[in-house]
C-alpha cells in the first residue's frame, strides 16, 4: 500500500500509529509540499485534490487521513475495537473525528501556523483555540477515553493532533482532562514513537525558521 505524506503532518502520525496497531507496512513517499512536489502533474493525477495524506491500496485511491483511518480499520482490523459497528459508539467516534477536523485542527492551526511565515500570533484567534479546548475538556469530562470505555480511533487521530501542536507552543496544562487523557494515551497508543516523529519534525522546522 502506497502512503503519500509528509513527514511533519499531525495525520501522517496518526495513520502510522494506526498502521503499527493493524500490523500494516506502507510503501511511505514523500511529499514535500514546501517543493511543491504535491502540484506535481503525477501526483495531481493520482489525487485532484492535491492533499496529503494519500494512499492508494492497490489501485483504491483515498485521501482525507480521517477517511484514510477508518477505511483501514474496517479493511484491515481483525476487529471493531478501535471503530465499534455499532450505531450508537460509531456515532460519537464520527462526531470526535468530525470535530477534530472541522473544529480543532483548524483552529489550532489558524493560531499556530503563522509563526511558520514570521508573523506574530494574534490573540484573537487564540480565543478561537480556548474554545475549541475547553469543548475538549467537556468531551472528557470524568472519562479515560473520547468516545467510550476504550482506546478508538478518534482517541488516536486527535492525541496526534496535539501531540503536533505541543511542538510548536500549544500548552495543555491549565486543561486537566486533556492532560490526563494526553498522558494515559502516550501510554496506550499503539506506535507512540510514530506520532513523536511526526511532532519533532515539525517543531525542528519552526526552530530552523527562527
Amino acid at each position: 500500500m502506497d502512503l503519500y505524506y509528509s513527514t511533519y503532518s499531525a495525520s501522517t502520525g496518526a495513520l502510522l500509529s494506526l498502521g503499527k496497531a493493524l500490523g500494516l507496512e506502507f510503501n511511505k513517499i514523500e511529499v514535500s509540499v514546501a517543493a511543491k512536489e504535491h502540484l506535481k502533474p503525477e501526483f495531481v493525477k493520482i489525487n485532484p485534490q492535491h492533499t496529503i495524506p494519500t494512499i492508494v491500496d492497490n489501485g483504491y485511491v483515498l485521501w482525507e487521513s480521517r477517511a484514510i483511518l477508518t477505511y483501514l480499520i474496517e479493511q484491515y482490523g481483525k476487529d471493531d475495537s478501535l471503530y465499534p459497528k455499532d450505531p450508537k459508539k460509531r456515532g460519537v467516534i464520527n462526531q470526535r473525528l468530525y470535530f477534530d477536523v472541522a473544529a480543532l485542527y483548524p483552529a489550532l492551526a489558524d493560531y499556530f501556523h503563522p509563526q511558520f511565515y514570521k508573523k506574530p500570533l494574534d490573540p484573537e484567534l487564540f480565543k478561537k483555540v480556548e474554545e475549541v479546548l475547553n469543548f475538549l475538556e467537556s468531551f472528557l469530562d470524568g472519562k479515560k477515553y473520547l468516545a467510550g470505555d476504550s482506546l478508538s480511533v478518534a482517541d488516536i487521530s486527535i492525541l496526534s493532533t496535539i501531540a503536533s501542536f505541543q511542538g510548536i507552543g500549544l500548552d495543555i496544562g491549565k486543561y486537566k482532562n486533556i492532560a490526563r487523557w494526553y498522558e494515559n494515551g502516550s501510554k496506550v497508543a499503539p506506535g507512540w514513537d510514530e506520532v513523536e516523529k511526526s511532532a519533532a519534525a515539525l517543531k525542528a522546522i519552526l526552530k530552523s525558521l527562527q
